[in-house]
C-alpha cells in the first residue's frame, strides 16, 4: 500500500490509509523507545531550501533512531544552489545517494517536481502555503490518540489561517474524518483562502468563520493555535496589522 510511495499532499491519502498509519505509529512509539535497526543501511536526504527546526530535526531523529543515516542541507547557502544550481539538478544529485528524500521549499509544487524527477520516494516537508502532509498526519494522530477518534469532535483553529501550510493541510485532513464542526478564528487579513472554504463546503463539513474566541472555548474539543508567519506575508504592512491578533487568553 505504501511501498515506494511519495508523500506530497494529505489529500493523496484516504481516511482508511491514515488510520492505518496511526495504528502503525502507535506501535512504532513502543519500538522507538527500545531502539531499532529497521532502517539500517538506508539513507535519508533532507533538502531544506527554507529554514526549519521541528520538521527537519524530527525527520533526522526518526531516521537515526531506526538505524538509518542522514545527509543533506538545512539552507541553500554553502551548497551548489547558491552557485546557481536549480532544483531539478539538486534532486537528481540527491537521488543518486539516498533511499528517500525530504523536500522543503517556499514554492508550491516543488515537492511534486522532485517526485517526478527522483526514483527514490519524495516526502513533502512543506512547500508553498497549502501542503505540509507529515505535520498534518502528526496533528491528526495526536487527536486520534487522545480521543480515540477524530470524527464528531468540535475543532477551533486559530491564527494564520491564510498563509499557514500546516493548518491548511490539517483542514484538508480533517475533512476526511467528518468532524462535528470547525471554527476558523483569525484576523480578517488571515481569513482562510477561498479554496479552503470551498473544499469544506464541497466536503459537506460544517464550519464557521470568526474573528474572536467569544464562547468557543466551551464548545471546543480541540484548540489548534498557529503562529503568525511573518515570512509568508506579501506586504510588511499586512503583518503589522495582523501581528498580536491570535492569542488564546
Amino acid at each position: 500500500m505504501f511501498r515506494n510511495r511519495d508523500v506530497l499532499s494529505i489529500l493523496d491519502f484516504s481516511r482508511g490509509e491514515l488510520e492505518k498509519i496511526f495504528r502503525v505509529a502507535r506501535r512504532m512509539e513502543r519500538i522507538e523507545k527500545r531502539g531499532s535497526g529497521l532502517l539500517g543501511g538506508r539513507i535519508l536526504a533532507t533538502a531544506f531550501f527554507e529554514p526549519s527546526t521541528r520538521t527537519r530535526l524530527s525527520f533526522e531523529t526518526a531516521m537515526l533512531r531506526l538505524g538509518g543515516s542522514v545527509i543533506g542541507f538545512s539552507e541553500s547557502e554553502g551548497t551548489s544552489i547558491a552557485k546557481g544550481e536549480n532544483l531539478a539538478d539538486t534532486v537528481r544529485m540527491l537521488d543518486a545517494y539516498a533511499d528517500v528524500i525530504v523536500v522543503r521549499h517556499r514554492l508550491e509544487g516543488a515537492a511534486k517536481l522532485a517526485a517526478e524527477i527522483a526514483e527514490a520516494p519524495v516526502i513533502n516537508g512543506g512547500d508553498g502555503t497549502r501542503h505540509h502532509p507529515t505535520q498534518a498526519m502528526v496533528d491528526l494522530y495526536t487527536v486520534w490518540k487522545e480521543f480515540g477518534k477524530i470524527g464528531g469532535l468540535n475543532f477551533v483553529l486559530m491564527g494564520a489561517l491564510r498563509y499557514g501550510r500546516a493548518v491548511a493541510s490539517f483542514i484538508y485532513g480533517l475533512s476526511l474524518f467528518r468532524p462535528e464542526k470547525i471554527y476558523l478564528v483569525s484576523h480578517p487579513l488571515l481569513r482562510p483562502r477561498r479554496e479552503l472554504e470551498e473544499h469544506l463546503k464541497n466536503s459537506g463539513i460544517s464550519f464557521e468563520i470568526r474573528e474572536n474566541l467569544d464562547g468557543l472555548l466551551q464548545k471546543a474539543d480541540v484548540l489548534y493555535v498557529t503562529r503568525i508567519q511573518r515570512e509568508r506575508f506579501p506586504e510588511h504592512a499586512e503583518y503589522q496589522q495582523a501581528r498580536g491578533s491570535c492569542r488564546a487568553e
